[in-house]
């Protein structure tokens, strides 16, 4: 299943623990996309560093209920902190679509909810996929453009 995962870093070495996040996803999916990094300002919540930002496109055996509990291991082991709402970390790993699926759980909502709104996951999703589709609101470059 292609899959399409946000990275995100502002507080210590982001470049590497963007390259430590994208290894040890390696690990349980394959990678066949990275975007570069993009350095960007924080989307809401508190006055913080800027962001580096890359997505990635990978292919998955996992379902993605799987897939999200893999990536919020990740996250803790690579030693997120949750604190604050929209606060800094030092990653972040958001799953943005799984195929064309559509899922409403507690525990995850796919497409990601907000994807569409964020210029951080459009951009380098689009350099890495200039045909990309959000399942239900169509062409990331046309989002883009609107945005």
């Amino acid at each position: 299943m292609k899959v399409v995962i946000a990275l995100g870093s502002n507080l210590g070495a982001r470049e590497l623990n963007i390259d430590s996040a994208v290894n040890e996803l390696a690990k349980i999916i394959e990678v066949t996309h990275l975007s570069t990094n993009h350095e960007t300002d924080p989307f809401g919540g508190p006055e913080q560093p800027k962001y580096l930002n890359a997505v990635l496109i990978a292919d998955s055996q996992l379902d993605p209920h799987e897939l999200l509990v893999a990536m919020l291991g990740i996250e803790n082991n690579l030693g997120r902190v949750r604190e604050v709402h929209w606060g800094p970390r030092n990653i972040d790993l958001d799953l943005i679509t799984a195929e064309e699926l559509v899922v409403e759980t507690k525990e995850l909502t796919l497409p990601h909810p907000r994807a569409h709104l964020r210029r951080f996951v459009l951009e380098p999703w689009l350099e890495i996929d200039p045909d990309a589709k959000i399942p239900r609101l169509g062409s990331v470059e046309l989002i883009l453009q609107g945005l």
